[in-house]
């Protein structure tokens, strides 16, 4: 059985900037209004008969939005950035182009890019990793997760991560 979380209404939203190096057309600093959609499968079990309980899937998933909204996304292991200092501020290059942000408007990532792709899967493993500790013995069902990084309406990636 599935549980589904449509994002848009669940408000498990964010806003941040990004930007693809090297990409022709996404390689600038520019941003999105990012909405998240969670599925969770596994086994209905517990008290309740729940595959997972949704007020937990969305604390989880609406802490990890607050960590990315309102800020700057820089992935750390990309082969395109440069870093030159990540103490009391963010600096880069990508090719050509210098960058110095603050700190505090800087989410680092380890992640090789910020894409729709790459967050989906970021996000996937944080909630699985998460239920799977929450120390509910029921956890051990869970078969699978799925997110859903949207960019927009009508446009985003999608990453299952299958359980161990």
């Amino acid at each position: 059985m599935k549980i589904i979380i449509n994002g848009i209404h669940a408000n498990l939203r964010f806003s941040s900037a990004h930007m693809i190096p090297c990409h022709q057309f996404c390689g600038g600093i520019h941003g999105h209004s990012y909405h998240i959609d969670v599925q969770v499968e596994g086994e209905r079990t517990g008290e309740f008969g729940f595959v997972v309980d949704f007020k937990k899937v969305k604390e989880i998933m609406r802490d990890i939005c607050k960590k990315l909204d309102h800020k700057v996304l820089i992935p750390l292991n990309s082969a395109e950035i440069e870093f030159k200092n990540l103490e009391n501020s963010v600096e880069f290059a990508i090719g050509n182009k210098e960058y110095k942000l603050p700190s505090e408007d800087c989410c680092l990532l380890p992640l090789k890019s910020t894409s729709a792709e790459d967050l989906a899967e970021y996000m996937a493993d944080k909630l699985y990793n998460s239920l799977k500790v929450d120390g509910d013995k029921s956890k051990n069902t869970i078969k699978s997760v799925q997110i859903c990084v949207n960019e927009g309406i009508g446009q985003g990636a999608y990453f299952e991560r299958k359980a161990d």
